[in-house]
């Protein structure tokens, strides 16, 4: 693994770093503008962050990003025994995964931010796959954060991208 994913610091407790942050703006966009419009603009804020990220993220892959290196960095959501996670195929064409304890949920519900916890957390994962791979596509139908038994992760190779790979 390269060099450049290391940080002592785990995404965990980056994430309660964030909010902390977050967390007194959240309360003054709602207080001035509304639920509705503050949600808006924090979901909107971290999701470009995370697309951004992903970049960052690709841009640091030695042989390019693709599915199979995107496995590889799961790691580093899961240090701190923050994910409890069940891979369920990972191939040059899928990673799938369920999330059976999702310690990002239990933080932001301790925190008082469980109703825009699924935008701290939950929308970063379509978006981070965004920038780091736009071939993959995530699929997913349910999350702890917003009170499921698990999430299910499905992320999988576009069709398009496979047929371009293979003309």
């Amino acid at each position: 693994m390269s060099c450049e994913y290391r940080n002592d610091l785990g995404i965990l407790a980056r994430r309660r770093i964030e909010a902390e942050i977050i967390k007194p703006i959240y309360d003054i966009l709602v207080r001035d503008i509304g639920k509705a419009r503050a949600q808006a603009i924090i979901g909107e804020a971290v999701e470009n962050a995370a697309i951004e990220a992903g970049k960052e993220f690709a841009d640091r892959e030695p042989g390019g990003a693709n599915i199979q290196s995107f496995a590889a960095l799961q790691y580093l959501w899961e240090k701190d025994d923050a994910l409890d996670v069940k891979v369920i195929a990972s191939d040059e064409q899928h990673f799938d995964y369920d999330v059976h304890r999702c310690r990002y949920a239990e933080m932001y519900h301790e925190m008082g931010l469980g109703e825009i916890g699924h935008l701290l957390s939950c929308a970063r994962d379509s978006q981070f796959i965004i920038g780091y791979a736009p071939e993959v596509k995530l699929t997913r139908t349910q999350t702890i954060m917003c009170g499921a038994a698990s999430c299910d992760f499905r992320y999988a190779v576009a069709p398009q991208a496979t047929a371009d790979k293979k003309s």
